[in-house]
């Protein structure tokens, strides 16, 4: 069964798109917000979102930023009339599809069929293993050499999925903070330390000397698979 994810602030367009889709035997999720939507697409992992671009609390396409940083599931947006230049924004920041309201359901059924189409079969996603640990891209697992799982939170698993995505490469501040905080975060760099520590703290062996996750000082973070040599308590090089 196809998983959608509608996000929309309008009571009676989500009332409406959830009957409709239910019928049409979808499992339908639904959000208020902005905030609300980007937990919903990382906890309910769904197969297509429709995103309305007008929320409370943030702009969409600052939604669609967010989720484009970690996944490519086909994004539908909803837009008012003649709001021409927030299509393109929205088109541009990486949505696959518009619809202009007031639309006609059939319309939207027919680009949501088609979106899910469009989406391409994931490949196989790469399983990457330390000595310390497993990280399953696929399965979206962690699993310590013991066997053992790692319970991550939603965005600790978001940071760790890009930095694993570009092992062995530098990957700046900025682009962590954009990619899963969105636009307007993009100076916040408080919050990738409290999030890398707390994921130093759950993989790493020595999380004051981390060997995987590292820290290019004043530019960003780097996920090494094959670990750094921990220095030599004896100090012997």
């Amino acid at each position: 069964m196809t998983r959608v994810l509608v996000v929309d602030d309008e009571p009676s367009i989500l009332r409406a798109l959830r009957i409709n889709l239910t019928a049409r035997e979808y499992e339908v999720s639904t959000a208020v917000d902005g905030a609300t939507g980007l937990a919903a697409v990382a906890r309910d992992r769904p197969d297509v979102v429709i995103l309305d671009l007008g929320l409370p609390d943030m702009d969409g396409t600052e939604v669609i930023y967010g989720v484009r940083g970690w996944t490519s599931i086909p994004i539908i947006v909803l837009s008012a009339w003649g709001e021409e230049g927030a299509k393109v924004a929205a088109l541009d920041a990486g949505a696959d599809d518009y619809v202009t309201k007031p639309f006609g359901m059939d319309e939207l059924l027919a680009r949501l069929r088609a979106a899910v189409r469009r989406a391409s079969p994931a490949p196989d996603e790469p399983v990457v293993t330390t000595k310390d640990f497993t990280v399953d891209l696929a399965a979206k697992r962690v699993t310590r050499d013991t066997g053992e799982d790692v319970r991550l939170t939603p965005t600790e698993w978001q940071l760790l999925e890009i930095l694993v995505r570009n092992s062995g490469r530098l990957v700046t501040q900025r682009q962590l903070l954009h990619d899963v905080w969105g636009q307007s975060y993009e100076t916040e760099s408080n919050y990738l330390r409290v999030y890398l520590a707390q994921l130093r703290r759950k993989l790493e062996p020595e999380p004051s000397q981390p060997r995987y996750l590292l820290t290019e000082p004043g530019m960003g973070y780097r996920f090494v698979p094959g670990g750094t040599v921990p220095p030599d308590p004896r100090g012997i090089p």
